[in-house]
């Protein structure tokens, strides 16, 4: 099972600001024991909203918005995506993630990932599971770098 950890936003990183040495060498060291467990598939920050745009939708037309976003709370900062074996394990792994002192209030989310291997084969048509695979495949090779 995949799941994705969301890192929210606050004041300090929607401003820009880099954490202190100290957590970045936490964060090091927990995406560190996350690879060596072999459940690391991805982790990244993220730069501001102010840099980023929001694409809404009306009437079938799609409008772009320029950030930044109003309410810092509701945006991300980061997000680390693993595979696991259980809701448990991904929950257990998000509680390990190095919290700064001071940032009360701010949270994470922790969601399953819907991976095609989640729809049963008879419900999708062959040629649409063969196309699928396919472009599995070629990320990975992508991702790999041959």
């Amino acid at each position: 099972m995949k799941f994705m950890i969301v890192g929210k936003a606050n004041e300090e990183t929607e401003a820009g600001a880099l954490p202190s040495q100290e957590l970045v060498d936490n964060m090091h060291a927990y995406n560190e024991s996350l690879a060596k467990a072999g459940v690391l598939l991805a982790a990244e920050g993220l730069y501001p909203s102010s840099q980023g745009v929001q694409i809404a939708y009306s009437g079938g037309k799609a409008t772009v918005i320029d950030g930044p976003f109003a309410e810092a709370k509701e945006l991300i900062a980061g997000f680390w995506l693993i595979q696991v074996k259980s809701r448990e394990e991904a929950i257990e792994w998000a509680l390990r993630l190095p919290v700064p002192p001071g940032h009360d209030g701010i949270g994470l989310d922790v969601w399953r990932v819907f991976d095609a291997s989640d729809v049963p084969d008879d419900s999708m048509p062959a040629e649409e599971l063969e196309r699928e695979e396919a472009l599995r495949e070629r990320l990975v090779v992508d991702q790999s770098g041959d």
